[in-house]
């Protein structure tokens, strides 16, 4: 699974790389975001401004927003096939912007080493999300997204069983403008590994509430 990433770059560099508007008087960077968090997106619906959602899908026809709790993440396997995310993928795509994630290897029955992944030229990166949007009773609407994850490359491999669905930047306005489902589908597979590297980090990271710079360094330093 994906469930904790970063996204500190400056507003010209998210502005330059995915040639969108920013509001500096709403967004701030974020060293270790975490699911229930408003964070930066680019739907399908506003494709040319940043926007924030909640992490967490939580379905148009859910009684209850504390299902998104659980859902952070969506199979790329099945996400044409599972109630919760078949509506998402045909109609409602999102980037979720990150310039890395995390994922925690196993080393023993008691004991787990966070590691962050970035991509090698140090870039900020897309991650192919679906959202929602979910009204309660009394009108109040609450804009969503989960993640899509994949299986994992072979850098991965070595950490965990699953990885995000990362685009390239070619792919990643034909995320949200594509409309045919098995062009959509075939955009869901592992980044090259060779793009990619990975450090250990602190287990600052382990805290949603440890959200600085110092997350992001390499353990030890």
């Amino acid at each position: 699974m994906c469930g904790r990433f970063s996204f500190a770059v400056i507003a010209e560099i998210i502005e330059e790389h995915f040639h969108v508007r920013v509001d500096t008087n709403t967004y701030k960077p974020r060293y270790n975001c975490a699911p229930t968090q408003k964070l930066a997106v680019i739907s399908n619906q506003n494709p040319e401004e940043l926007s924030f959602f909640r992490w967490g899908l939580i379905p148009f026809w859910a009684k209850d927003k504390s299902i998104g709790n659980k859902l952070i993440n969506a199979k790329a396997e099945t996400i044409d096939q599972k109630p919760s995310f078949k509506t998402s993928f045909k109609q409602k795509r999102c980037l979720v912007l990150s310039d890395g994630f995390y994922e925690w290897k196993k080393i023993n029955s008691k004991e787990k080493i966070p590691y962050r992944i970035i991509m090698n030229n140090g870039s900020p990166f897309a991650m192919a999300g679906i959202w929602d949007r979910w009204k309660d009773e009394s009108g109040e609407s609450i804009d969503s997204f989960a993640i899509i994850t994949t299986e994992p490359n072979d850098l991965m491999k070595n950490i965990h069983t699953r990885m995000p669905v990362i685009l390239k930047p070619g792919e990643e306005r034909l995320w949200i403008e594509e409309q045919n489902p098995g062009i959509l589908k075939s955009l869901l597979m592992p980044i090259d590994s060779n793009l990619l590297l990975t450090y250990p980090v602190s287990k600052l990271v382990n805290s949603p509430a440890n959200d600085s710079p110092e997350v992001l360094k390499r353990a030890g330093n």
